[in-house]
């Protein structure tokens, strides 16, 4: 039997998604009209689901993802801990051939294990998994036994490995999109396992 089931979702659709322009923590962009569709869409497919305690990242989009949700009898708390990982001096850039082919060298350098390794000006993979680590915590101690948590891409994917026990190198093994969700279960036993995974509620040929 679980205990607590915390469903993990990924913000809307912002213009700097759309764009491919680099957006981290250092950038508090909105949802865009693509984001509120999905929003509303996720909210229909999960809007029975009795939800107690909610939390959501410092940064406007994860707000706004989950907005419909934000009912003045259920707990609610924005905790900073949950931003986006910081992409430093290459926040707000577009990613033409060079930026991509950097990105893709840093990808490979965590993947072999470099996970101190961080653009200038911004976070690793190892910081930002430990403020990760904090945010979980007080979540799971906070109360609740249906969870909405909304925060961001490579935050969630950092986060998976950190609550199911991979090892850091692996966190693009989990997938994101838009809206998605990962539903994650804290059981009896005091672990916390992977339920099930739901991709973005609209397709693109829907939206």
């Amino acid at each position: 039997m679980s205990t607590k089931k915390i469903y993990v979702v990924r913000h809307g659709q912002t213009d700097y998604n759309l764009k491919g322009v680099v957006q981290g923590s250092g950038i508090d962009a909105p949802i865009n009209a693509t984001g509120k569709k999905q929003a509303a869409a996720f909210y229909e497919n999960f809007k029975n689901v009795p939800f107690d305690h909610i939390y959501h990242s410092g940064l406007i989009r994860t707000k706004q993802s989950i907005a419909q949700f934000l009912k003045p009898e259920i707990y609610q708390e924005q905790l900073l801990d949950l931003n986006e990982i910081s992409w430093g001096n290459y926040e707000g850039l577009p990613m033409d051939q060079e930026e991509n082919q950097y990105y893709v060298n840093m990808l490979q350098r965590w993947s072999t294990g470099e996970l101190d390794f961080k653009i200038e000006g911004g976070e690793s993979p190892k910081q930002v998994a430990i403020r990760l680590k904090r945010a979980f915590d007080h979540i799971l101690k906070t109360g609740g036994k249906n969870i909405l948590v909304c925060m961001h891409g490579r935050a969630i994917r950092i986060l998976m490995t950190v609550v199911l026990g991979y090892d850091l190198r692996y966190m693009d093994v989990f997938r994101h999109e838009n809206l998605c969700c990962y539903l994650l279960e804290e059981r009896e036993d005091g672990k916390v396992y992977l339920d099930s995974y739901h991709p973005s509620p609209l397709t693109m040929k829907e939206l």
